[in-house]
């Protein structure tokens, strides 16, 4: 008899309650504390999300092929849901492998869900158990924005899990919302992300247009279908996006895939009207291959493509340049990049002297540390706007808003929030950037976390570096003002980290010279 303690769990997704986001909060909890059980199997985190993710899809697909849907499903009636709930023991253990691999092998979005699954829940006991669970419940008739909340919930706390290290795929939910806001997308244009993780940015950019636009049938379709287009070359992280997307709306079970499992820095791609992305951070690009001997080595990528400035192996720089041609002439980028591709000499700074000359890079926001699942990280967004060929440089004026000098965030006690970067929108002006103002005056503001930059003080800066800070930082200045201890030791570890980090990149580079 199935122990039908966790049954509760699911039954609060169906109730009224469930629009009501704390208690969306609470099914997250509850649906994610399954995953101690069967952590005891040796289950982690991300396998766990993995297996929800397989079995809610099956669980979907046999929703719409029943009425009122009566939808065609491209699934083999073999492999059908109704295949497992009938099976049990080493006959549905053996059934489940059998499926995984079979629903690999498939085309378009149920391929790509299915692509290199397997199964990690050992125990065919408690992979029973998890089957009456989900087939428990009704999930198409759940409210499209729980069914979402809720696979983002866990989604996060995966990313919170610093051991399965999945918090490199995963983008504060905040900060992106903030970009978003900044970019504003308008209906029927196209929106990129050539390192998508999970999908974030095209979640708040989807929210973003259903909230703030009038959608007719058209545009709605448009939003659907044919808007979003990805790349992510981890295929257990792919498969996380399009069930995310999947779940918010997004595509449909029998519709094509629009996240690519190529690696996106290799081919020129299409052009776009929106890009954004938080491209992996990390100095180089490499490949893993086994030698003669058997052994595992590393080896750097380089990307020799005609469309790219400078030849290297500059993770972030070929990304930047990658987007750069994505991008449409009257496109528009917002994306996180390390503080190393603002300062780095050499072909770091060939590669900020293009970009402002072909764009119009016109605002830097300076990224406190504290904020992302890595610690150490040091990142900034860079917002620019795609332009015609031209022979004189398009960026004209660079804004910078420093949101890390003096400020002090951790992950659990003061996480980033959407309000902690409202001045920031405000101040970035979407809606007529020609109107900005600064907050910074030598004399009377000298505190002013906004000012502009020229074209030509940057040019005159050593490497053209767009590091640029004039906020003093008061803790080293006032030592009756120290943060909380916590908080000092944190930013602490996440400098050293930092250090670090820059210090290999030098020793890098002398070697490589």
């Amino acid at each position: 008899m199935i122990d039908c303690k966790l049954l509760p769990i699911f039954n609060e997704m169906t109730t009224k309650k469930a629009n009501n986001s704390a208690n969306a909060s609470s099914v997250v909890s509850k649906v994610w504390a399954f995953c101690q059980t069967l952590r005891d199997d040796g289950v982690g985190y991300g396998d766990y999300l993995e297996q929800l993710t397989y079995l809610l899809f099956l669980k979907m697909a046999d929703e719409y092929s029943k009425p009122p849907h009566n939808r065609k499903m491209p699934m083999p009636k073999e492999y059908s849901w109704s295949s497992l709930t009938n099976k049990s023991g080493s006959d549905l253990e053996n059934h489940y492998n059998k499926l995984l691999r079979a629903l690999g092998k498939e085309k378009g979005i149920l391929g790509q869900i299915f692509t290199k699954s397997q199964n990690k829940i050992q125990d065919p006991a408690k992979l029973y158990k998890l089957i009456a669970l989900i087939n428990a419940e009704d999930w198409i008739l759940m409210g499209v924005k729980d069914k979402g909340d809720i696979y983002e919930g866990l989604l996060e706390k995966n990313a919170e899990d610093t051991k399965s290290g999945a918090g490199q795929y995963f983008t504060p939910r905040a900060l992106i919302k903030a970009m978003v806001e900044c970019i504003q997308p308008e209906p029927q244009k196209t929106i990129a992300d050539p390192a998508c993780g999970t999908g974030g940015f095209f979640l708040a950019a989807y929210d973003w247009l259903v909230e703030n636009r009038e959608l007719d049938k058209a545009d709605k379709k448009f939003l659907k279908y044919n808007t979003f287009f990805g790349n992510e070359i981890v295929a257990s992280t792919r498969r996380l996006a399009l069930m995310n997307l999947f779940l918010h709306n997004i595509g449909d079970i029998d519709s094509d895939n629009f996240i690519s499992p190529a690696d996106a820095l290799i081919a020129s791609p299409d052009r776009y009207d929106y890009i954004l992305a938080n491209p992996p951070f990390g100095k180089k690009s490499s490949m893993t291959f086994t030698n003669e001997d058997g052994e595992q080595e590393k080896e750097d990528l380089t990307y020799n493509r005609q469309d790219f400035w400078v030849t290297t192996s500059n993770k972030q720089l070929n990304f930047l340049q990658h987007i750069h041609t994505m991008l449409k002439t009257t496109g528009k980028a917002a994306v996180v990049l390390p503080d190393n591709v603002l300062f780095e000499g050499g072909v770091g700074e060939t590669v900020r002297r293009k970009l402002m000359e072909t764009m119009e890079l016109h605002t830097i926001l300076r990224l406190p540390t504290g904020i992302f699942y890595a610690n150490g990280v040091k990142a900034n967004v860079l917002f620019f706007d795609g332009k015609p060929s031209s022979k004189q440089a398009w960026t004209k004026d660079v804004w910078i808003y420093d949101y890390r000098t003096n400020i002090h965030h951790t992950q659990k006690k003061n996480p980033l929030k959407f309000d902690d970067l409202k001045e920031f929108i405000k101040l970035y002006n979407p809606t007529n950037r020609n109107k900005r103002k600064q907050t910074w005056d030598e004399k009377s503001n000298p505190e002013g976390r906004w000012r502009k930059f020229t074209y030509e003080e940057i040019l005159a800066r050593d490497k053209t570096s767009l590091d640029i800070t004039w906020l003093k930082d008061k803790s080293l200045a006032d030592l009756d003002n120290l943060p909380d201890p916590d908080v000092l030791a944190a930013e602490i570890v996440e400098n050293l980290e930092a250090g670090l980090e820059s210090f290999k990149m030098i020793v890098a580079s002398l070697n490589k010279n």
